[in-house]
């Protein structure tokens, strides 16, 4: 018979517990209504020959407590054993994180319990970083290392305002004045010197991160795959337990 594997106790864990746990709350249930153990016979004799008959009483008991025990130590010894197995398993399931395309591996020995947690934060950090705001590729940028943002080239425009300026439509003679009327000019004021600044990332730089996210991501899962192909020896341990637990002397 082939050895277990860690993935195949993995497989079966989580359809061994809803089971387990459906029928121990099950029993939880039945452990809260006290009637359903209780039971009676009750068989009436009358004092004299000729007296009146009744007919028999009789309840049955529904549920035995040391039955539901027995029921509830086989089933939960099935759940310990499997987890125990499990994490036995976990203690010894190990592998290297290694990039595609290369031999050296960015971490060895790796437990499968911290590639599941590292393979969540990089999900996770994958998210973040797919959110950082790029620099506008409008602009052309330029790096200030004493502030660590980035600036583009001074921009310069100017500020105009609205003027009102007469002007002359007839000049005076000497029968009529001078005929003038008012105009609106945009008149330049000054001037605005603009710089944009940022704090985003270049675009290469921010899609480099994601890919090397991506690469480090695919390494651990194939790490993890690895990590659970590890032997998984069977740990019964509920037995015991339970032999001690629901040990009766009657």
């Amino acid at each position: 018979m082939s050895e277990t594997k860690l993935h195949q106790v993995l497989a079966v864990e989580k359809g061994i517990k809803s089971r387990v746990m459906r029928k121990f709350s099950d029993a939880y249930k039945a452990v809260q209504k006290p009637d359903l153990f209780n039971g009676l016979a009750k068989q009436y004799k009358p004092k004299d020959e000729d007296g009146d008959r009744f007919p028999p009483e009789r309840k049955k008991v529904q549920m035995v407590a040391s039955d539901l025990l027995k029921d509830v130590s086989k089933q939960l010894s099935e759940l310990f054993d499997i987890t125990a197995q499990k994490d036995h398993a976990n203690c010894q399931a190990k592998a290297d994180v290694t990039l595609e395309g290369q031999s050296q591996p960015i971490l060895t020995d790796v437990p499968v319990t911290l590639l599941l947690f590292l393979e969540k934060q990089l999900t996770d950090l994958h998210t973040f970083v797919s959110k950082i705001p790029v620099l506008d590729a409008a602009e052309d940028w330029n790096h200030d290392s004493n502030a660590n943002i980035f600036k583009t080239s001074a921009i310069h425009t100017t500020k105009t305002k609205k003027l009102q300026k007469p002007i002359v439509l007839h000049p005076p003679t000497k029968e009529h004045p001078a005929q003038t009327q008012l105009i609106t000019e945009d008149a330049i004021i000054g001037h605005w010197e603009t710089i944009r600044q940022s704090g985003a990332l270049p675009a290469p730089q921010k899609a480099e991160l994601l890919e090397r996210m991506e690469a480090l991501s695919k390494a651990v899962k194939y790490a993890r795959e690895e990590a659970n192909a590890a032997a998984a020896p069977k740990h019964e341990i509920g037995r015991q337990l339970f032999n001690y637990l629901f040990e009766t002397k009657v």
